[in-house]
């Protein structure tokens, strides 16, 4: 899957397809503007990609404190702005997949 395609579904569905790791799904909402939905998910998985999504999540909603947390769980730095580094996740997730 590309990132262009990992986009369409994003735009088509309103449910991200089962074959999506947790750390996409939760990527999926979060492009959805669900942040509570994509929280829950990496919430609920011990890995790094989640770990990583987990990070992006605090950070992105201001807490700071909480993102590094989960960035050094990850082993992963922040990027340098939000779109960035959501397209950086996503194809690092999707090119493993």
């Amino acid at each position: 899957m590309s990132l262009q395609e990992f986009f369409d579904i994003i735009e088509k569905n309103d449910s991200p397809p089962e074959f999506l790791s947790a750390a996409l799904q939760a990527l999926f909402f979060e492009k959805k503007g669900n942040w509570q939905k994509a929280h829950r998910i990496v919430q609920s998985h011990e890995d790094k990609d989640c770990y990583w999504v987990h990070a992006f999540l605090h950070r992105k909603e201001g807490d700071i404190p909480n993102s590094q947390y989960w960035y050094s769980r990850a082993g992963k730095q922040p990027g340098e702005d939000f779109d960035a580094e959501w397209k950086t996740i996503a194809l690092s997730l999707i090119n493993r997949s």
